[in-house]
Formats: C-alpha cells, sequence, structure tokens
C-alpha cells in the first residue's frame, strides 16, 4: 500500500490569477496536492474550477501566482507540457475522437510505431491491458468510438490518461454520464491508482460521492479560494455549502401543487414505439403536472423524449399536442406544437457555442422579432436579458458567446429560450448535470414554478432522488420497457431499483 508523504506536494499552487477579456475567471486560488490522495475541488457554476483545470493543463497560461510541481516552480507551456510532466486530465465533455478505433484514440499524441510504420498489434495488446485494469476487458480495441455510449468513451479517456507516466489525474465531473454500477468501478479504478501513488484531483458538485472517494477537499467560490484541504470526513455538508455558496442552502425540492381536478392533458403518447429502442409507450401529462422518467443510463429514456420530439422518427404510434396529432420524426411539428426540449448534450445538441447568449435564448422563436425580413437584435437581446436576469445567469452579458460559460450555465441558456418561446411542453433531460448544489435549487424551484404556472413537463434524470423529488408522476423504464407508472409519493428509490433489477433479470 502507497503511503502519502504530506510533506513533499506533488503539486502546489500559489496565488493563481486569471482573467479574460475583463472577466476576471481566477482572482486568487491555492491548492496543494499530494501523491497518492484524491483531492476533491468544488464550487458552483462560474466559481472558476474549468478555468483552474485548464490553467492546470497547460492549455490557458496564468496572469500571476505560481504552480509548483515536486518541489519546482514550472511554467506549463501547453497541454503537452503537461502531458510530459505525467498530469492528465479527463474532461466533463468527452474529448474522444469520433471514427477512430478505442486503441487510436488511447494512443493519440503517442502512436506506437517503429521506422515510421505503426504498431498495431502492439498498440491493440497495450490498449487490451488498459481496459482490463479498468474492468472493461469486453471492449475491442478496435471498435470505432463513435458507435461507443458516453459512459464507455469516458472508459476510453481514462485508459488513454493512463497510457503515459501519469503521476496526477484531473477528472472534471467524471460521474455525471454514469449510472451507479459504473461509478462504483469508477470508485475502484480511483481506489487502485491512489494505491499505486497517484493522485487524483476530483471535481465534483455530488457532495455523497466526495464522502465516499475523497480525502481532502478545495472550495473555490468567484474564482478566489474559500478553503484549501479541508479533511472530508471531518467537514460538515453546511459547512461545504457555505463555503460554496456564501449562504445556507437547503438541497430540498419544492413543494408540490394539488394538480386542479379540470386540468388539461396537454401531451398524450399513445402506443409509442422505436424499433431497436423501446417498446410500446402510453402515457398523458396535463397540465401543470410533472411526469419523470427513472431508470439507470441506458434504460432508453432519452430515446423517447427524441422522439416525441421528432429528433427521432417513430415506427409506430401517435403523439398529440392539445388533442392535435404531430407529425412522426418532425422537429417542426413538435416545436410549432410547442413543445420544447433541453437535450442530455447541451453543448452538440442544444447550443451554437460560438454565438452569443441571445442568440441563443431566441433561437426558436426567431420569426417573433422579424420585422420586413429583419431580425430586430434589440429586442432579442432585451428578451433574452430578462431571462438571464430571471435565471441569475452569469456573466449577466448577453453578447457573451456561449462556449465561454460554465456547464450550469449553459443549461440556463437552455431554460430561458423556451421561457421565452412560452412553451406548454417542456421535456428536461438531465437538467442538473454538472450542475453545483446552489444552482441546483434555484433550478428545482424554477422547473416547480413553470409547471405551477401550466406547463406539462417530463423530466429525464440519472438521480432517482431528484425524479421522484421533483415529479408528480414516475415511468419507471428499463431497456426500452416502461416497467410501471405510479405516483411519485407512492414510490422510493428502493422501489424503483427493487423494479429496475428484477426487470433486468426477466
Amino acid at each position: 500500500m502507497f503511503e502519502e508523504d504530506h510533506s513533499q506536494p506533488l503539486l502546489e499552487v500559489r496565488g493563481l490569477t486569471k482573467g479574460f477579456a475583463g472577466v476576471q475567471a481566477l482572482k486568487g486560488v491555492d491548492l496543494q496536492v499530494v501523491p497518492g490522495e484524491v483531492h476533491c475541488v468544488m464550487g458552483q457554476n462560474g466559481a472558476g474550477k474549468s478555468t483552474l483545470i485548464k490553467t492546470l493543463s497547460g492549455v490557458h497560461q496564468p496572469d500571476s501566482g505560481e504552480i509548483l510541481w515536486e518541489g519546482k516552480q514550472i511554467t506549463l507551456a501547453g497541454p503537452t507540457a503537461a502531458l510530459d510532466l505525467g498530469i492528465a486530465t479527463m474532461y466533463q465533455e468527452l474529448d474522444v475522437v469520433d471514427g477512430l478505433s478505442v486503441a487510436e484514440n488511447i494512443f493519440l499524441g503517442h502512436e506506437k510505431a517503429s521506422g515510421g510504420v505503426l504498431q498495431v498489434k502492439k498498440a491493440n495488446a497495450l490498449t487490451r491491458a488498459l481496459l482490463e485494469r479498468l474492468g472493461h476487458g469486453s471492449l475491442s480495441p478496435s471498435t470505432e468510438v463513435g458507435s461507443l455510449s458516453a459512459a464507455n468513451k469516458q472508459i476510453v479517456s481514462l485508459a488513454r490518461a493512463l497510457s503515459r507516466d501519469t503521476k496526477l489525474i484531473i477528472m472534471d465531473e467524471p460521474s455525471a454520464i454514469l449510472d451507479s454500477g459504473e461509478v462504483s468501478n469508477l470508485f475502484r479504478v480511483v481506489r487502485e491508482l491512489t494505491a499505486q501513488g497517484i493522485a487524483v484531483v476530483y471535481i465534483s458538485h455530488r457532495l455523497e460521492e466526495i464522502r465516499q472517494i475523497g480525502d481532502r477537499i478545495s472550495v473555490i467560490k468567484d474564482g478566489r479560494s474559500t478553503a484549501s484541504g479541508l479533511s472530508v470526513t471531518d467537514t460538515p455538508r453546511e459547512q461545504l455549502i457555505r463555503l460554496m455558496t456564501g449562504r445556507d442552502v437547503e438541497n430540498v425540492f419544492p413543494p408540490r401543487q394539488p394538480l386542479a381536478a379540470d386540468a388539461p392533458v396537454v401531451l398524450e403518447v399513445e402506443d409509442l414505439e422505436l424499433d431497436g429502442h423501446f417498446e410500446t409507450v402510453n402515457f398523458t401529462v396535463r397540465a401543470g403536472e410533472i411526469l419523470g422518467f427513472a431508470g439507470l443510463v441506458g434504460s432508453k429514456r432519452s430515446e423517447i423524449l427524441e422522439t416525441i420530439y421528432g429528433a427521432r422518427k417513430a415506427s409506430a404510434g401517435t403523439v398529440r399536442v392539445n388533442g392535435k396529432p404531430l407529425r412522426a420524426g418532425s422537429v417542426n411539428s413538435a416545436v410549432n406544437a410547442g413543445i420544447g426540449l433541453s437535450p442530455e448534450e447541451r453543448k452538440s445538441q442544444g447550443l451554437i457555442l460560438d454565438e452569443p447568449i441571445f442568440k441563443n435564448v431566441t433561437l426558436s422563436t426567431f420569426e417573433r422579432f422579424a420585422r420586413g425580413g429583419y431580425l430586430n437584435e434589440r429586442a432579442e437581446r432585451d428578451a433574452a436579458r430578462g431571462q438571464i436576469t430571471a435565471l441569475e445567469l452569469r456573466p449577466a452579458d448577453p453578447d457573451r458567446p456561449a462556449r465561454t460559460l460554465s456547464g450550469g450555465n449553459q443549461q440556463k441558456i437552455l431554460l430561458a429560450r423556451w421561457l421565452v418561446h412560452g412553451t406548454p411542453v417542456l421535456l428536461l433531460d438531465e437538467p442538473t448535470r454538472g450542475v453545483d448544489v446552489g444552482a441546483r435549487a434555484e433550478i428545482y424551484t424554477l422547473i416547480r414554478k413553470l409547471a405551477t404556472d401550466g406547463t406539462a413537463i417530463i423530466v429525464v434524470s440519472s438521480e432517482i432522488e431528484e425524479v421522484l423529488g421533483l415529479a408528480d408522476k414516475v415511468l419507471v423504464i428499463d431497456d426500452g420497457k416502461v416497467l410501471t407508472q405510479t405516483n411519485a409519493s407512492d414510490i422510493d428509490e428502493h422501489g424503483v431499483l427493487d423494479l429496475v433489477m428484477k426487470g433486468s433479470a426477466a
């Protein structure tokens, strides 16, 4: 077993600062990581965590402050310099290359070659060994990465990090796309790595995870360190929340409002099927009602949402909004009828990253701002600015490119889009993925307010507690089959998992 030597830090950060175009992302961050530990970094969205990660990975250069590696001050001229030292980074937004094989991704940039000729057999053998080490020996080195699930793509990313002489792995929200079994496997791997002396910087907003895997915690708020190197076991949850937010936050769900007896059915899904993905699905959602889809990663919940939205063409069945059937496989038909979707993969499916916030917010309502064939950008900005203020989006600049915002604030852009649109039906796929504890409470309150105002809502989340806490009714789904439909108050997390386990064994 590796024994930590706290007198010899592997990585030390002192007073790090970094600014972009008038926005000061880091205002003084301190961090000390020792070999063989899991050092957790927490902070709200927009606190500066992503900037810190990219600075330690050589993507950004700090404006001031010091970075010390094994006691010596260093300058990371670029990502290659960080990798050469032994610093590997796994980003929240997966950076694997679709179109290349598993082995080609793992050794991308340091290919196995001799005399200018690629050694495919050697690369495949090394890949198999890495995947076995990670508990995924069934993955083939020759598989094209684009065909893999998000969870398996993450395994490829982790294998790539281990393919070098790595001393420190930075993991940015690594559990966001994993189900409970995959998270357990991730924690097993992390413990094996730290037992070998490898240090892990673990970025997460999930307090329960940090309790399980972390040794020490550092907290960032508004670009500054509010705590460095706290003991995980000795720091109360309430103290961490205060350090992150500057206030006490109750991570509770807003109370359900009684549904009006005469609330009309807004969304009706009848005998909906998609060959190869899910079987017959039937349900209705009334005005002011929240329906939750509960299940594990890979249960085909997202595929059902995408079929309702018209992004996938149903094999059979009908979707109706206010009694009128939609054209199968037509997003325009769904949007025109009043259905809005906040997709699971917000960057690749929901946002135009290089466009400003206000353009992303008004994306589905351009016709409202058109006059004589021209867009009234002032009106667009005003509409977006109202939602930016209401959702406390940070930074509150409608002209800022969407790419530059944190993950949680990008999620708020998607919600703002449909608020401006005034949609009567809202489909939310993983609405709080990568969102910190403070912003989560805000989003929960917003979702409940939308329902209270009459919006029919479907929520998909990998966190069963979240589904049960938000929803009025719940569909439990496993492998494309609806196992049961019930009131959320009549089932708990244990009951959901019991149904899923029985369904998987059938």
